[in-house]
């Protein structure tokens, strides 16, 4: 079934706004105000690294948030702590079975130096509805946008400069409690890190060239594939380092029945512009549900475009005007080239694509320098 944007929009209702974000900085201000669990922040307004050089590759941020959850489901208050490494049994749920999830935010810094945080909630929204599936307790939307703010604040001075990159936040929900038999953990822990990043991909902004997968699949009906999963990630390393070895940037994945459909690249969501029109392959549980996605999609619909989500076949995109990918790690990023089977195509990726024009708005409302009419940022200092 096709679905517009404006229908999309009207059945995103279930996603809980927040009402005002205040109340999370004085959370977090009064978190590391407590005795014995105050961070000594260094005063440097940047920690010392090449920011015109940054790639997407971990650089430990100075402080990580923990937070644990027993059998009764309920978490504990969590604390903030310096990056280091943690103990795990070594038959812990999320070793031995896979158990866990993430998400994937960012913060911004605006030029006046403040720095945004961009739809944390909807994050926090996406990890209870991953917990579900995996069977694992989960955050409140409060106790997640709180640590992400937490980890944000703390490691304010890794938040690059304006135009620079970006602080990549990682929340983490990992079942930890020892398990032997097939089951749910008995205990849970919640961490939210963090790294300076630029670009996702070498090409920085250049257009990527991709290569669509005809014998590993990225999901199947029925599995996890809609969900942030650990076990999502591991098994496209083998289609995806063929690929790379082969001079491509990534890999677009078929679905696992006929494969003649799109479903999305390794890490992010995949569009194609016709005209006026936008289309994108409907999240129908092969799909992972992006934020930076639906950001994208809203944009788009108030600019004029069709916008619209539907079975694409891999044909339809090879057809397509422009083609463009979308994740919160990768940001909005051109293609131009496809290649599949024995065909390479070449689209559209100049200053005056659609991409950049989309990926313009979205940045500039990210970064502070388009306002914000939509209640998407909020500031943490």
């Amino acid at each position: 079934m096709i679905k517009t944007v404006s229908s999309l929009l009207k059945s995103h209702v279930h996603i809980r706004t927040l009402q005002t974000f205040s109340k999370y900085n004085a959370q977090a201000a009064s978190a590391l105000r407590e005795e014995g669990k105050k961070p000594v922040y260094q005063d440097d307004e940047y920690a010392d690294m090449d920011w015109d050089n940054l790639g997407f590759a971990l650089t430990p941020a100075d402080y990580m948030y923990v937070m644990k959850c027993s059998k009764d489901g309920e978490f504990t208050k969590g604390e903030l702590t310096r990056f280091g490494t943690i103990q795990l049994s070594p038959s812990a749920g999320v070793l031995n079975y896979g158990q866990a999830i993430y998400e994937g935010t960012k913060a911004y810094r605006k030029e006046n130096g403040k720095v945004l945080l961009f739809r944390p909630d909807h994050n926090a929204v996406r990890m209870q509805l991953g917990a579900e599936r995996m069977l694992m307790p989960s955050p409140s939307v409060d106790q997640f946008v709180d640590a992400v703010k937490q980890t944000a604040f703390a490691n304010k001075r890794w938040v690059p400069p304006s135009g620079k990159g970006s602080l990549y936040i990682r929340p983490l929900l990992m079942g930890t409690g020892p398990v032997l038999g097939l089951g749910p953990a008995p205990e849970y822990t919640f961490i939210v890190y963090a790294s300076p990043v630029g670009n996702y991909f070498k090409e920085g902004t250049a257009a990527l060239n991709l290569f669509v997968e005809e014998e590993h699949a990225r999901a199947a009906p029925g599995g996890s594939g809609g969900v942030k999963s650990i076990t999502n990630y591991a098994p496209v390393l083998k289609a995806l380092s063929r690929a790379k070895s082969l001079g491509f940037s990534d890999v677009l994945y078929l679905d696992s029945v006929k494969k003649k459909y799109l479903e999305e690249a390794s890490a992010c969501n995949v569009f194609l512009v016709k005209g006026r029109t936008i289309v994108t392959p409907a999240t129908n549980g092969t799909i992972l549900e992006g934020i930076t996605r639906k950001s994208v999609m809203e944009i788009a619909f108030d600019q004029g475009y069709q916008v619209v989500e539907k079975a694409v076949h891999v044909n339809e995109i090879m057809d397509a005007d422009e083609v463009f990918c979308t994740g919160t790690a990768v940001g909005v990023a051109p293609v131009g080239t496809i290649t599949y089977q024995d065909k390479r195509v070449e689209y559209e990726a100049g200053d005056e694509s659609v991409c950049q024009k989309l990926r313009s708005v979205l940045v500039g409302i990210q970064t502070g320098s388009i306002k914000d009419t939509k209640g998407w940022v909020t500031c943490i200092n």
